[in-house]
């Protein structure tokens, strides 16, 4: 059916390394894994396999849990999207870590789910985080550049008229001499 791999921690496992709670829902446990260090696992790429038709409407969709706190979507894989390297933004773990003496340690999950696409937010939740980051940064950097040759009438900002065409000159140079500007920093 499908497939996991931690890009640089693992080799590929299949869907025999979840548990199955039902039809439709499996669960890894982080703990058997890799012990309390589940937040160091950062990504996870899974794929369909080729022998699994999932219908064109569903999707497997791809969840983190950290002990004691609810789960969180990560994305999803389709038929027309096979496979994905999706982000763990693993959450803080939550409050319900009580335990009694008898009770087993709370672990991280990931759990996997196929539900209808229609019903889902985003196939890639990090993408658009990462694009609206970006924007934001783009955003301070011009405004900032803007800031450094206003002068101020009253309650506006006076700057030059080719204001936007020196930012955006400075911002191509600095992307052709670091080719990680855009990553690393937005």
């Amino acid at each position: 059916m499908f497939g996991v791999v931690f890009p640089n921690r693992s080799f590929p496992m299949d869907i025999s390394t979840f548990a199955q709670i039902d039809t439709f829902h499996w669960v890894l446990d982080m703990n058997t894994f890799v012990g309390e260090a589940y937040d160091s696992i950062r990504e996870v790429c899974i794929f369909l396999l080729n022998s699994f038709t999932l219908p064109a409407d569903k999707a497997l969709a791809v969840y983190i849990q950290s002990p004691g706190s609810p789960f969180l979507f990560c994305g999803a894989v389709t038929v027309a999207r096979p496979s994905a390297v999706l982000s763990l933004p693993w959450p803080e773990p939550g409050g319900q870590l009580q335990l009694t003496a008898d009770a087993a340690p709370l672990s991280a999950k990931i759990g996997v789910s196929v539900e209808d696409i229609a019903t889902l937010p985003s196939l890639d939740v990090t993408a658009e985080k990462r694009i609206e980051r970006l924007a934001m940064k783009v955003g301070e950097n011009l405004f900032n550049f803007m800031q450094s040759f206003c002068g101020v009438d009253g309650s506006k900002l006076v700057v030059p008229m080719d204001i936007l065409d020196r930012w955006f000159k400075k911002f191509q140079e600095r992307a052709k001499r670091d080719p990680d500007f855009g990553k690393g920093a937005y």
